[in-house]
């Protein structure tokens, strides 16, 4: 069994980040990657999975300049078989990035495809989806936990106040949220082990994107507080204040 695990390099969530000043891009200069955390999850599905069978191969792929290699080390020193980086220096929207990942999954012919729900930096949470109906495979967003079961996956999905249970047919597509599947450290003998196993750098022109951006900035600074009073008193004076000035009442 091969599962192949997307994954992105992204801004450590405690990264200060800025518009660049011309305000067409970020700045992260000096700034700490790592591996989404939601990917994260979905690395450490896959290699519980391969464990529980106790045969399997897990690639690991992803999609960014050369420093993503080191992204992809840490995953291989989890547990992952082999990597393969998508090297491209062009920052990459969402559809862009699904064709280029849909194009090499299907050079690898895996029996599954776990991907996080999303990534922090964009938030987008639609190249899984889109991943899944390039392949023209079928898909689940949201899981939270799934199981193998006769060539089809069950898989348990989030939704508001409840779980979902679907079935779905391999070779498939999951989005993978938290769940049960907090991911492991790298051991010593991991990293050691990651150093001979295989990282391929294929050189890719990414698809034309269908987002341009236009502009970056930073989030107005916010107000401070305001008391309007103590007690009861103050109900009414925030009544009086959400009609008259906010006019949301």
């Amino acid at each position: 069994m091969t599962i192949v695990v997307c994954l992105k390099r992204v801004p450590d969530t405690e990264a200060r980040v800025r518009p660049t000043p011309d305000g067409r891009g970020v700045d992260l200069g000096g700034a700490k990657h790592v591996i989404n955390p939601y990917d994260e999850y979905a690395l450490e599905a896959a290699l519980r999975l391969k464990e529980a069978r106790g045969e399997g191969e897990v690639v690991v792929v992803s999609l960014g300049p050369t420093e993503a290699a080191e992204t992809l080390r840490t995953a291989l020193a989890m547990g992952a078989d082999r990597a393969v980086l998508l090297r491209t220096d062009a920052p990459v929207e969402g559809l862009a990035a699904a064709r280029a990942l849909a194009e090499q999954v299907r050079a690898l012919n895996p029996d599954l495809v776990l991907t996080g729900l999303k990534a922090v930096d964009d938030d987008l949470q639609a190249v899984g989806s889109m991943l899944a109906a390039l392949l023209d495979w079928p898909g689940a967003t949201a899981v939270a936990e799934f199981a193998l079961e006769d060539g089809r996956v069950i898989a348990h999905r989030e939704a508001e106040g409840a779980v979902e249970i679907v079935e779905v047919p391999r070779p498939c597509v999951l989005t993978i949220t938290k769940g049960p599947f907090e991911p492991r450290y790298p051991s010593l003998k991991g990293i050691m082990a990651a150093k001979k196993k295989p990282l391929d750098e294929v050189p890719l022109v990414p698809p034309a994107s269908a987002v341009e951006r236009e502009r970056f900035e930073a989030p107005p600074e916010r107000q401070g507080g305001r008391i309007l009073g103590h007690g009861p008193e103050a109900v009414v004076e925030l009544v009086r204040v959400l009609r008259e000035e906010v006019k949301i009442l």
